[in-house]
C-alpha cells in the first residue's frame, strides 16, 4: 500500500470514531510520519485521549497514557532500579517504553519530571541502571495542555514546548459534530477500530518522507517565516532554528502523504500554526494573539 492510499484509510477509519476534527486527524498523522512529538491543546473533554489511543489501534502500535499531576515524579514516566530477592540489580521499565504514549495534561507536572519526559524524548532513550536503554521504534509522545492557567495550570516553558514539533489545537465541536459524537457513542460498542497500518509499515513511511525533495524556494520561504518571528515588534522572542527542521521535516511528511514528490510553499503555509504557534512569546502588551502574528507574517513575507 502506498503512502498517499494508508494515508486515506487511516482518516477515514478515523473519522468513523471521531466527529469531525479533519485536520486536527491529519496533523496528528503527520507527526507520528515526521517522526516528531506534538502538544495537543485544548479544554478537558474534546476527544483528545480518544483520538490519539484511536490513531494507535488503526497503526497497530503499542499505546499507553499517563496523567500528569503535580506529584508524578520521573521514575513514573521513564521506570526506575530495583534490588531482587537475590540482590541483583532489575530494571522496571517506565510507560514512556511504547509506540505511542499520551501525557494527559503535562503542564500539571512538576518541571523535574517535565525536564525528564523531554529529555527522553529528545534522547530517544532513558538511562536506568548506569545503562542507556533506547526507546522503541516508531516512538510517538503526544502531550495535552490546557488552555493557559486554567485549574493552576501554566503553560510549558519555551524551552521545553520547542522540543514538540508542532502544537495542535483541538477546538469545541461544531453543533453536527456533537450531533455526529452523540451517534458514535451510541454505537461504539458494536463497532471495533480496524487495524490499517503496521509499525513497521509507519517505519517504511518515516523513511519515505526523509527522500521528499525540498526546493530552493521553500527552503527559502522556511528560513524568511522564521526569521521573521524574532523582528515582529510584538514577539519577545522568536521560534528557534528547531522551527526549520520542523517545517522540513512536516512538510515532507505531508508531501508524501499528498502522494507528492516535492514539498510546495503551500504546504508550509498551512503547517504555519502548528510549527509555530508554541515556539513564540507574544508582549503581554502587544494587544494581538500567536495567532494574528502569524497570520501577518503569512502575508508579509513575499513569495
Amino acid at each position: 500500500m502506498d503512502a498517499h492510499t494508508a494515508y486515506l484509510k487511516v482518516i477515514e477509519e478515523m473519522s468513523k470514531h471521531i466527529a469531525g476534527k479533519r485536520e486536527t486527524l491529519e496533523l496528528l498523522f503527520l507527526s507520528i510520519v515526521a517522526n516528531g512529538h506534538a502538544l495537543l491543546e485544548g479544554v478537558p473533554g474534546v476527544a483528545k485521549t480518544t483520538m490519539t489511543k484511536t490513531l494507535a489501534s488503526i497503526i497497530d502500535a503499542d499505546f499507553k497514557r499517563i496523567q500528569g499531576t503535580p506529584d508524578l515524579e520521573p521514575k513514573d514516566i521513564i521506570g526506575y532500579t530495583y534490588i531482587d530477592s537475590d540482590n541483583s540489580i532489575k530494571v522496571k521499565k517506565g510507560p514512556i517504553f511504547t509506540n505511542i504514549l499520551l501525557i494527559d495534561e503535562l503542564n500539571r507536572a512538576p518541571p523535574k519530571t517535565m525536564s525528564a519526559f523531554l529529555e527522553a524524548l529528545e534522547e530517544r532513550q532513558v538511562s536506568l541502571g548506569g545503562t542507556d536503554i533506547p526507546l522503541p521504534k516508531p516512538f510517538t509522545a503526544f502531550a495535552t495542555q490546557n488552555p493557559l492557567r486554567i485549574e493552576g495550570t501554566e503553560p510549558l516553558p519555551k524551552v521545553m514546548a520547542d522540543r514538540f514539533i508542532m502544537r495542535i489545537e483541538v477546538d469545541y465541536p461544531s453543533m453536527e459534530e456533537e450531533g455526529e459524537m452523540l451517534r458514535i457513542k451510541e454505537r461504539e460498542e458494536t463497532i471495533g477500530v480496524n487495524k490499517i497500518l503496521t509499525i513497521n509499515d509507519i517505519l517504511d513511511m518515516q523513511e519515505q518522507a526523509k527522500k521528499i525533495e525540498m526546493p530552493d524556494e521553500v527552503v527559502k520561504y522556511i528560513t524568511a517565516i522564521v526569521d521573521a518571528t524574532r523582528k515582529d515588534i510584538h514577539v519577545v522572542m522568536g521560534a528557534s532554528p528547531r522551527a526549520d527542521v520542523a517545517f522540513m521535516a512536516c512538510g515532507k511528511a505531508k508531501a508524501l502523504v499528498e502522494g507528492r514528490k516535492e514539498v510546495t510553499i503551500d504546504d508550509i503555509r498551512f503547517l504555519a500554526k502548528p510549527v509555530l504557534s508554541h515556539r513564540i512569546a507574544v508582549r503581554a502588551t502587544g494587544g494581538i494573539g500567536v495567532n494574528g502574528i502569524i497570520d501577518g507574517i503569512l502575508a508579509s513575507v513575499k513569495i
